[in-house]
């Protein structure tokens, strides 16, 4: 009688998902994974601030949970090198010291970030190539393996756990003639979804996007005519990350006998760092600083800047004002921005074409003609992935939240994922166990604002009062009292960014008045907390009620 195999038993514990980034929104992504002792990160990005968030710098994930269980982290899983999913490593590593683990590329941008920080230049970062196994604790083993995105050594990660393989497939697309020669790794991915897949994230950003998306080689064949048809310089913006459109860029300069030199610090950096790597190819001279490029016929330049997405002290945006120390537009100039802006960037886009305009450059944009594709699987790449990984759940990443309903959608229609199909946002706990997979809780996964060395979260009150004053102004009304709390002389007011300075005159007096006949009596001696109170409080009834504006109201109380 032949004996049956005995399954192995199941773990005591469930295994967690926990994201912290980059679900119901563009950027700043970051997954986390926790079974038993052990935690594991899937990349660790950055998300760009929105016009509404005056004086950000950058958004990065709330790492509190993972601070609070950093003896429980074993590493973070990187799939590829753009900011978005690399960016904030020098800001999370001095709270979290742990080991970070990257394809080729990947791992030598983040060395060059991590080395513009002195406390992260003694970060642990290892470099692993494609169907290399690693081990995280007892309870994960990632192997990751290729993808195509617009930038090389993309990958995404198989990831075995107690409870099944998870699939992790980062930014991708289905490109069959890439521009670094690796396509994605389609045999490996059916062979997985025939061994089982038990959970499957995947990447969600055009899943609105109907039929494929088109192969990057287009993008070498509308830069070369662009640089060839330019009578003058021509100026590339794009991320300084996008490798691969550098490349084509050199190629393109180098078909019509231009020199290309490169604008803006991380630009030059990854630049030198992907040459040095192998990643980037140039013929000698090919390459120049640019210092070099005024002594040359505008015909024979190609300028690479950052500033696609309209960052305000990018090197595209202070060459469209002006303001640039290295670059100064000419007429014959051709300007071409090789990106599609990010939600949330369109308006400064927008605004920085229009002054490029007005200096008479000539400009091109993903609207007018095709100067990019972007790098993630529209709807048909999307079933294939399903199709070839048949998980037993499924949970779209990567996207607005719209973005992760049509993918879940696409999952439904397709009859993938039996067990659950789970649309999460950031924060939210979904638990795989015996009993099957729930959402069960949630964790602080609010975005934090980095002002410089300020950080701030959302409750933040300088960032409250930062958009009041953007929107409303600011009113300065200032009193002098005597030691009896009497008013020692006239108030005066003043104000900025409330109203315009011909109108303000006689409101201001109108104001001084209202003040000084609402506060008289009532300005207690040796309170000044108090006394600040009440003139905020006349102050900002007589504006309501006079004007229907709520500007900040700042009361400056003088001792004579």
């Amino acid at each position: 009688m032949t004996e049956l195999p005995v399954s192995p038993p199941l773990p005591d514990q469930p295994l967690r998902i926990l994201p912290l980034g980059g679900l119901g929104e563009i950027g700043k992504n970051m997954m986390v994974l926790e079974c038993g002792d052990d935690i594991i990160i899937v990349d660790c990005g950055i998300q760009f601030p929105t016009e509404d968030m005056p004086g950000v710098d950058l958004i990065i994930p709330d790492i509190s949970y993972l601070v609070a269980q950093s003896h429980r982290v074993r590493g973070i899983l990187i799939t590829h090198g753009h900011e978005d999913h690399i960016g904030a490593l020098p800001h999370v590593l001095p709270d979290l010291d742990v080991p970070v683990y990257a394809p080729r590329l990947a791992h030598g941008l983040i060395t060059v970030k991590l080395n513009e920080r002195r406390r992260t230049r003694d970060a642990v970062v290892h470099a692993v190539d494609p169907e290399q196994p690693v081990d995280f604790g007892d309870n994960f083993r990632a192997t990751w393996f290729r993808v195509c995105h617009s930038i090389p050594d993309a990958m995404g990660i198989y990831i075995e756990t107690p409870w099944g393989s998870v699939i992790h497939t980062g930014d991708f697309k289905i490109d069959h003639t890439p521009v670094d020669g690796h396509t994605i790794d389609l045999p490996a991915l059916a062979e997985r979804g025939q061994n089982g897949v038990l959970l499957l994230f995947s990447d969600s950003t055009y899943a609105e996007l109907p039929g494929y998306t088109p192969s990057e080689q287009i993008m070498s064949d509308a830069l070369d005519r662009a640089v060839g048809d330019a009578p003058g310089r021509v100026i590339i913006a794009t991320f300084a990350s996008l490798i691969s459109r550098i490349q084509q860029v050199i190629t393109a300069a180098e078909n019509h006998d231009r020199h290309v030199a490169f604008v803006g610090r991380s630009m030059v950096s990854n630049v030198q760092m992907a040459t040095e790597m192998g990643y980037l190819d140039a013929l000698p001279g090919t390459i120049i600083p640019v210092r070099d490029v005024a002594g040359l016929p505008p015909e024979s330049v190609v300028l690479m800047t950052t500033g696609s997405q309209g960052e305000p002290t990018s090197a595209l945006v202070r060459i469209a004002n002006g303001d640039s120390r290295d670059v100064e537009l000419m007429e014959g100039d051709t300007v071409v921005i090789s990106a599609t802006p990010i939600p949330g960037n369109e308006r400064a886009v927008s605004q920085t074409i229009d002054n490029l305009l007005r200096q008479g450059a000539r400009v091109l944009y993903d609207r007018i003609a095709p100067v990019h594709v972007h790098g993630h699987a529209s709807q048909e790449e999307l079933k294939l992935m399903l199709n070839l990984t048949r998980p037993r759940y499924f949970v779209p990443v990567h996207g607005e939240y719209r973005h992760l309903r049509a993918h879940a959608q696409l999952a439904w229609e397709l009859g993938v994922a039996p067990d659950g199909i789970f649309v999460l946002e950031d924060g939210e706990i979904l638990e795989i166990d015996d009993t099957g997979a729930q959402i069960t809780g949630s964790i602080p996964a609010g975005p934090i604002y980095l002002d410089g060395l300020t950080v701030m979260d959302t409750d933040s009150v300088v960032l409250r009062e930062r958009r009041s004053l953007a929107r409303d102004g600011v009113v300065v009304v200032c009193a002098g009292l005597d030691p009896d709390g009497e008013l020692s002389g006239p108030i005066q007011v003043a104000g900025s960014g409330f109203l315009d300075p011909a109108d303000a005159k006689d409101v201001f007096k109108r104001l001084a008045e209202a003040v000084e006949m609402g506060v008289s009596g009532d300005l207690p001696a040796g309170d000044p907390d108090k006394a600040r109170a009440n003139i905020r409080k006349v102050a900002r009834q007589f504006l309501r009620n006079d004007l229907n504006k709520r500007p900040m109201i700042i009361p400056v109380i003088l001792d004579t």
